[in-house]
Parts: structure tokens; sequence; C-alpha cells
């Protein structure tokens, strides 16, 4: 069985890092990089979406800008069936 983030490249997810600048919450003149990366879709993003409203609604640091590069790994012409399976013991 396939890993879960190969099905999902498979349905159009590609890699996506955000770096999420954000304020201290004791010190607001201070900003703190926090940088991530998960699976998402282009150009909509919904999981970096979901993941910035539990900031936003949970976290004290105030969000101050995000920078995303997003890259889709498997693209369709990438993907072929295999012909033949050759097994070594």
């Amino acid at each position: 069985m396939a890993g879960s983030d190969f099905q999902k490249q498979l349905k159009g997810y590609g890699l996506t890092t955000a770096n999420i600048c954000y304020r201290l919450p004791d010190h607001p003149a201070i900003l703190q990089n926090y940088i991530g990366q998960d699976y998402d879709l282009h150009p909509h993003f919904p999981e970096l979406k979901r993941f910035l409203d539990f900031w936003t609604r949970k976290l004290e640091g105030a969000l101050h800008s995000v920078v995303v590069a997003h890259h889709g790994l498997i693209t369709p012409a990438q993907v072929r069936m295999i012909g033949h399976e050759l097994r070594l013991h």
C-alpha cells in the first residue's frame, strides 16, 4: 500500500513551504520566523489556510506575513505503469 503522502501527490497535492513571520507576544516589535512544510493544493492552499486559522484562533503571536513556495512533485506525465517486475532474493 502506498503511503498517504504519495497518495496525496497522485491527487494533485504538491510540497508547500510556508515562511510565517509573526510578532512575539511579549515583545510585539520583534519578529520571528516559523518555517513549515506539508503537502497542499495549489492555488487555494486549504491545508495552509486551516493551519493559519488555527494559528490566529489559538496562538498569541500575531501574524505579520506569510511567504509560500509550492512545487508539484508528481505530474500525470511522470507516472507510468510498470511493464515488468524483477525480484531478487
